[in-house]
């Protein structure tokens, strides 16, 4: 199944003139058995995503002592709190939502002296549900992020499930483009392909890498 998504990634990239290195899979091993993410590095994909910074502690450093070069994205929402381990566990974080996360982040990577990437998540569809910041929000949102020596380096979103995604990532790509960004995580297992489209550097695909998710124990 990664050889499918891989081929269908390149495709796309090449359909819409696009280089395909440019496009990076992420393959979302959230709720996911061991021996399926260890299926998947074994066939020598390094990128991951995990949406709980608890589920990603107890996983990634035992693959890390196994396997070399993983890198492990955070695309779940944070909760200040967790904020240093997610920073020491994790590359990037894609789902930074509000001022107090960012200025937690900013403080820690002063005492840590160092930060993942990070990408600020914007609620495109105004949805309640929903985290991230709202549309007319995010060029003050980023000014104050790089204001801090944040290495902010795109926007993500998830665009509500019963609108054409392409509008939501056309417009994340627009926002990203007036700010000077250049990173765009956008696009899941059922849209991806129109994401690339629109410019999508990061694809977050899971369920057709690894199968139905196992939830977890209660």
């Amino acid at each position: 199944m990664l050889a499918e998504i891989e081929a269908r990634i390149e495709a796309e990239a090449e359909r819409v003139g696009r280089d395909p290195v440019g496009v990076r899979l992420i393959a979302v091993s959230k709720v996911q058995p061991n021996d399926r993410v260890a299926a998947v590095l074994e066939q020598g994909h390094r990128l991951f995503g995990e949406n709980r910074v608890q589920e990603a502690a107890g996983k990634w450093p035992e693959f890390r002592s196994r396997f070399e070069d993983i890198e492990v994205d955070l695309i779940g929402p944070l909760q200040t709190n967790k904020a240093r381990q997610a920073m020491e566990l994790f590359d990037a974080i894609h789902t930074i939502d509000r001022s107090k996360l960012a200025k937690t982040i900013a403080r820690l990577a002063q005492e840590i002296g160092a930060c993942p990437d990070l990408y600020i998540q914007v609620n495109t569809g105004r949805e309640d549900q929903k985290a991230g910041i709202a549309p007319e929000d995010v060029d003050g949102f980023v000014a104050e992020c790089v204001a801090m020596d944040l290495p902010v380096r795109g926007l993500m979103c998830i665009p509500p499930a019963e609108e054409e995604p392409s509008l939501h990532f056309a417009l994340l790509a627009k926002m990203a483009g007036r700010n000077e960004l250049t990173g765009l995580s956008m696009g899941m297992s059922g849209d991806f392909e129109c994401a690339i489209a629109q410019g999508a550097t990061h694809v977050r695909v899971g369920s057709a890498i690894f199968g139905d998710r196992v939830p977890a124990a209660t």
